[in-house]
């Protein structure tokens, strides 16, 4: 390891292949402690890591790398021939040692031999939460599974730097402890880009990417929200003088002009009544029209330069004020009931059911948590209550109106604009409210005419959101799959605070337990509630 590892950023850009500007002047160090990157969907985390780790070149500036780099890489599909000891680059080195172990290795082989390989093989897999031999195939580990080897290999690797993008998304519990604590215990550099608040909060930094560029605060999670929010009541003074000051400039320029016009009439009258010379008249009339056009020139400028004022307060708070939630009531009367299961059993094998003898009832405005491991059932859970998993026993009914957001977001048509999505979810809204609730979800002008097939993850579950939240008659009940997976953490933010004053009931999957904390869960189902292994 270098005595000083560093990554350098100088006046870095990048843009897309249609001349979309992604990065612009980006000038950023980054020594050996861990920094998280935080900033809204589309602002470029993705392509900074890229660029720091090379796979991407960047079109204007530099990226300095002083030291080695190391990049998580998300195993979506692996092939038949990966197994754990592939993903560690250590397959040749296990041979020797099983040849070694055989009596069958030269005597230059045997000294070459890591003696040590196995038992931190071993130790790092350990770390990670997991106890599989290094021959296991990656095709027979669960996702997270993957993802947890896939950074106990970084780890094992000893890079001077890790880069790691959203590393604990789609991990349940154990996989994110099991993350979480391999890195609070690394001790070179990392940039994570991740909405996981529990992972920012073991960060050392958090360096901020926005429209105005990157931004570095010192202390974890906790101490940046207290910086932002001190900035924000910056920004919203600032943007109140600001418009104050337009109002001002702009009562003075029409009150100018209204003096100017009574003084004119005045000015003709007068002329009109004759007995002033005409070489006096001419010269008061050039005079008059000098201090016009001095007076207008004036009042353009003081106009331009309130108008730049205000253009810059409002810009600097679109940076830092997420998008706002307000929700309609929805008139669910406490103990009404809302949904009700009784005695159930599901699944999709007959020998071996997902969901046993589960019985429950949500009464009014409740708010409950499906928790567990990944493959428990918690989405097949929310599948049987909607009804397009049929129960083999019991029964299972919902007595409200409802909207289900699920991962994909498949109550959107894809083929059609968000605009149209939400006529097509709440029919009878004038375009005007339409409008209005799209722009509060950051869908305003064009933007809302994107055809939902174009958009990404997390501007999709947005536009999800804004159709479902934004009607004048929101669902008594809200099913939702992972809700956070895709939004940044200003979004995942701004959701909490809407659904926190949201009347109706909830019945929520999700891992991330700061989400869960700040929309008032009431009451947990549990995958022991209903899966038997």
């Amino acid at each position: 390891m270098p005595a000083s590892p560093s990554v350098t950023l100088a006046h870095l850009g990048w843009s897309t292949p249609d001349g979309r500007i992604v990065l612009s002047g980006i000038d950023a160090s980054f020594t050996a402690e861990r920094t998280g990157l935080v900033g809204r969907n589309g602002t470029g985390k993705s392509t900074l890591l890229a660029l720091i780790a090379g796979t991407l070149r960047p079109q204007t500036g530099a990226v300095i790398v002083n030291g080695t780099i190391g990049l998580l890489r998300q195993i979506v599909e692996p092939g038949p021939d990966q197994t754990i000891a592939t993903l560690f680059d250590v397959t040749d080195g296990l041979a020797l040692l099983a040849r070694a172990e055989a009596g069958a290795a030269t005597d230059t082989e045997f000294a070459e031999a890591d003696w040590t390989l196995e038992a931190r093989l071993a130790d790092s897999l350990s770390k990670a939460g997991l106890d599989v031999p290094p021959d296991t195939p990656l095709h027979e580990l669960s996702g997270g599974q993957r993802t947890r080897a896939a950074l106990a290999a970084l780890l094992f690797a000893q890079p001077d730097f890790l880069l790691l993008d959203e590393p604990t998304n789609n991990l349940d519990r154990e996989g994110r402890a099991a993350v979480l604590g391999l890195l609070r215990g690394w001790r070179g550099g990392m940039i994570v880009a991740s909405h996981d608040r529990e992972l920012l909060e073991a960060m050392d930094a958090i360096a901020e990417l926005t429209t105005l560029g990157l931004t570095r605060y010192g202390g974890n999670w906790s101490q940046y929200r207290a910086l932002k929010n001190a900035a924000l009541d910056t920004a919203r003074h600032d943007l109140a003088d600001a418009q104050k000051q337009a109002d001002s400039v702009a009562r003075a320029v029409r009150t100018a002009s209204e003096r100017k016009a009574r003084k004119d009439k005045i000015g003709r009258r007068d002329a009109a009544k004759g007995g002033t010379p005409r070489i006096l008249l001419g010269a008061m009339k050039n005079r008059a029209e000098e201090s016009s056009g001095a007076d207008a020139r004036l009042a353009e400028r003081q106009h331009a330069e309130a108008a730049a004022t205000l253009s810059a307060a409002r810009a600097k708070m679109e940076v830092l004020d997420p998008f706002t939630v307000a929700l309609a009531p929805t008139g669910l009367s406490t103990g009404k009931t809302v949904l009700s299961l009784d005695d159930v059993t599901a699944g999709y094998e007959p020998s071996r059911p997902l969901i046993e003898r589960l019985s429950f009832t949500i009464a009014g405005p409740e708010r409950i948590a499906i928790t567990g491991p990944n493959g428990s059932g918690k989405s097949s859970l929310l599948a049987l209550t909607r009804g397009t998993l049929k129960p083999w026993s019991g029964t299972a009914r919902i007595h409200t109106p409802f909207a289900m957001l699920d991962q994909q977001v498949s109550l959107l048509d894809a083929a059609l604009s968000i605009r149209d999505n939400f006529h097509a979810l709440n029919p009878g809204t004038d375009e005007n409210s339409c409008r209005a609730a799209l722009a509060r979800f950051m869908f305003r002008a064009d933007a809302a005419l994107q055809p939902v097939g174009t958009l990404s993850g997390g501007q999709r579950l947005r536009a999800g959101l804004a159709c479902i939240l934004g009607g004048s008659a929101p669902p008594p009940l809200l099913l939702l799959d992972e809700p956070t997976n895709h939004l940044d953490l200003e979004s995942i933010e701004s959701i909490e605070r809407g659904l926190a004053t949201y009347d109706g009931a909830l019945l929520v999957v999700s891992h991330d337990e700061a989400f869960l904390d700040a929309i008032g869960i009431t009451r947990r189902l549990v995958s022991d509630d209903w899966h038997r292994p």
